[in-house]
């Protein structure tokens, strides 16, 4: 799909009433440009996210604290957990 101008076939179910009512109002000139901008959209949600992520991981990487064994944390979710289980009469 080199070609910019690449003819796609698509089945929008529910979401056909959404751009037909985007290029009735005007706000897009055909569904294609309704169907771009979407796309658009999610690749800057995308890129959003992975900066997040991204932030996320640099953070727990330069965080001083000292790591905490696998076992440790396992035998902490698995206290936390009987306890709920206990609390909610084991009905969990």
């Amino acid at each position: 799909m080199d070609d910019p101008n690449t003819t796609l076939t698509v089945t929008l179910g529910d979401l056909a009433g959404k751009v037909e009512e985007r290029v009735r109002s005007g706000e897009y000139d055909s569904p294609s440009d309704v169907v771009r901008a979407g796309l658009e959209a999610l690749a800057r949600e995308e890129r959003a996210f992975e900066a997040i992520l991204k932030r996320k991981v640099e953070e727990a990487l330069a965080d001083p604290r000292p790591s905490i064994p696998a076992a440790e944390v396992f035998a902490n979710l698995e206290d936390h957990h009987r306890q709920r289980v206990a609390r909610a009469g084991g009905k969990v």
